[in-house]
């Protein structure tokens, strides 16, 4: 007798382990930002690299290998995530602050604050090339919006599309 995800024999409910996850149809757009995803289609991979901290980091591929989406909407748009950058570096020091004021605390009578103004430079300058490619997918799913139809691969107008700048 096989059994499903989930079957009831005899009041006993047997679950099958052995089952693979189903492929989630709609990327939450948080999740799909922080791992670095198409905003389109949110499951192609941005960039060419995998991992943050290797040579060419930033490198993207012209088109989203999924949906091919176009990556660079036009020349120096990736200007504006200076901003994009500067913010992510903000919000992260700000929970850092309050992280190291709630665990450490700050005092008048010490020197923790400058603790932890060298920890947060280091952590910054730790996280830069990720807080970097976070920053342009951030800018780029400002102007690409999410399309489920495309999430299963690339559709006709992406083709033609990229037939035409060829």
């Amino acid at each position: 007798m096989s059994r499903n995800a989930c079957q009831v024999i005899n009041n006993f409910t047997y679950i099958n382990l052995n089952m693979r996850p189903k492929q989630i149809d709609n990327p939450k757009y948080i999740s799909s930002l922080l791992k670095l995803k198409c905003p389109h289609c949110r499951q192609g991979d941005m960039f060419t690299k995998k991992h943050s901290f290797t040579r060419g980091f930033m490198k993207m591929h012209k088109t989203c290998p999924v949906c091919g989406q176009q990556l660079e909407i036009e020349p120096s748009f990736y200007y504006g995530t200076a901003y994009v950058s500067y913010s992510l570096a903000v919000a992260t020091s700000v929970v850092s602050f309050f992280a190291w004021w709630l665990v450490i605390g700050f005092s008048f009578h010490d020197n923790r604050f400058f603790w932890w103004m060298g920890v947060n430079g280091f952590f910054l300058v730790v996280m830069q090339p990720y807080l970097m490619r976070l920053s342009r997918t951030v800018w780029l799913s400002f102007f690409v919006k999410y399309d489920k139809t495309t999430a299963g691969g690339k559709t006709q107008n992406h083709i033609e599309q990229g037939s035409m700048r060829a």
